[in-house]
């Protein structure tokens, strides 16, 4: 990649051996099966977001260790995967399209990621009755519901399909209700100074942009700062409808994202 600075590149070259070191171990750790090609993934997102200057900061509850559940997260950038992945060991919902990309789509497939092919009929049944699988083995699954990436201030309205599809393939059949937690991505500022709209649209990757520049720009910041904020987990089933979740989750995230971009602190 031309005209990183040298401590960009360095931090690009650790990331990269990184990822061939832990990529074997992976490889072996997805043939013994599900469990055990959870923890490799979540090493990996922390060594990335250690190398790319990424500084979390977590508030809310989140969901009890080795609990199942449906995140519903909002969606900013690429970054997102790494930051969220770092945090408990799960996977991730995402458009057909990431299979094919270079090197970012065999790293989804190494953490078992579950591709929707939304131009083709009964797609979303065939992708709810895996996450309904995942979810009954005590997996947790990522959704980013928007659909798309926003420009990390504003919230796009969330989708309901997928919320109510995951409810039919495990909840109804089994009588059972499906917490969902909302979970809101923030990026802040950098060097733990906060931002404005532009610093969140420059952290931000959206619309037509090309994955290069945006790689080089986010190398080239030194330190990123990002709130995570978990929302009261939504228990969807019997009382509260997949509509009704799914306005519930949005709602927590938008008042999220107003707390972070004005500086204010949620409960």
């Amino acid at each position: 990649m031309n005209g990183l600075r040298p401590g960009a590149t360095l931090r690009l070259a650790a990331l990269a051996v990184c990822a061939l070191l832990l990529l074997p171990a992976q490889l072996v750790a997805m043939r013994l099966g599900p469990r055990h090609g959870a923890t490799i993934p979540r090493l990996f997102h922390r060594l990335t977001c250690r190398c790319l200057g990424v500084h979390r900061r977590v508030r809310g509850t989140p969901p009890p260790p080795g609990a199942a559940g449906l995140i519903v997260a909002s969606h900013v950038s690429w970054l997102d995967i790494a930051v969220i992945g770092a945090l408990r060991p799960l996977s991730f919902v995402a458009k057909s399209e990431v299979a094919g990309w270079p090197v970012i789509g065999f790293l989804a497939k190494l953490q078992r990621t579950v591709f929707i092919d939304r131009m083709r009929r009964g797609a979303t049944a065939d992708v709810a009755a895996e996450m309904g699988a995942r979810l009954a083995a005590g997996e947790s699954i990522v959704l980013f519901a928007e659909g798309t990436t926003g420009d990390g201030t504003r919230i796009l309205p969330l989708r309901s399909s997928l919320l109510g599809a995951a409810h039919e393939a495990l909840g109804k059949s089994e009588g059972r209700d499906i917490p969902v937690y909302p979970l809101t991505i923030t990026y802040t500022g950098f060097h733990g100074l906060a931002g404005g709209r532009a610093e969140r649209t420059a952290l931000a990757w959206y619309g037509d942009e090309d994955l290069a520049p945006h790689l080089k720009a986010v190398l080239d910041a030194g330190t990123i700062d990002v709130e995570l904020v978990w929302g009261a987990p939504i228990a969807m089933g019997a009382r509260t409808s997949r509509k009704e979740a799914t306005r519930l989750a949005e709602a927590a995230i938008r008042q999220a994202r107003r707390d972070a971009v004005t500086g204010r602190q949620g409960a």
